[in-house]
């Protein structure tokens, strides 16, 4: 069935995408480490509410999101300082003497599930990933505009996302568990990819390889078709 189709492509490309390193994930991980399996959970579930909200925004409302490229480039420059903060929150807590210092982003009242939300609304990489292959989709006639493929569409990208945040926030605790490694050490580790995320993002906007531009090709690329 084309809905079934549909629903196993989105779930898919929505697990695969999630395995890399980034900032949400990276941050999943260290919260489960630190905090428990549950807020590591609700902080997944906060990500993957706002990823559902941005893939039905632009199916249904393409022509806007392409016109929001200043919009997409204040948000990149946002990301890049909050993932520097982020690193910074890791290493001062790998500096303190204490071996149950946390990043300052987790020594706070703000609930996980809301962190999630925050995070994952101000990291504008999403867009333009789930921009493109919509639109791959749309071209193979795997998508339909029609709000059963929608629905069918984007309850997969939620599931994949969902197994792919499992990874990381069930995989970090097993992976420490085996290294035997402390909080201190765990600080460093993600303080470093931290650091190394904020580096490659920076480099991406100062290449003009960021999210707006690559909005710019897509569109370049459907007009050309």
């Amino acid at each position: 069935m084309p809905v079934v189709k549909v629903f196993f492509w989105g779930m898919l490309i929505s697990f695969l995408g999630a395995l890399p390193l980034g900032s949400l994930n990276v941050m999943g991980m260290q919260i489960s480490v630190q905090e428990g399996i549950r807020p590591a959970f609700y902080f997944l579930a906060g990500t993957i509410v706002v990823e559902v909200i941005y893939v039905r925004l632009s199916l249904i409302g393409i022509n806007w999101v392409r016109k929001q490229k200043k919009l997409f480039k204040w948000m990149e420059w946002i990301t890049v300082a909050i993932i520097l903060a982020l690193a910074i929150g890791s290493f001062i807590a790998a500096m303190k003497s204490g071996d149950n210092a946390k990043n300052v982003m987790l020594e706070n009242n703000i609930n996980s599930f809301f962190l999630g939300i925050i995070l994952c609304a101000i990291n504008p990489v999403q867009i333009p990933f789930w921009f493109g292959w919509s639109t791959v989709l749309f071209t193979k006639k795997i998508l339909k505009p029609e709000n059963r493929f929608y629905n069918t569409y984007i309850f997969g990208i939620a599931l994949g996302t969902l197994l792919g945040g499992f990874v990381f926030i069930f995989g970090g605790p097993w992976i420490v568990n085996k290294l035997d490694a402390n909080d201190r050490t765990i600080n460093w580790v993600v303080g470093g990819i931290f650091a190394v995320t904020a580096v490659i993002l920076l480099i991406k906007i100062l290449l003009n390889k960021d999210a707006s531009e690559k909005l710019g090709e897509i569109e370049t690329v459907e007009t050309a078709q």
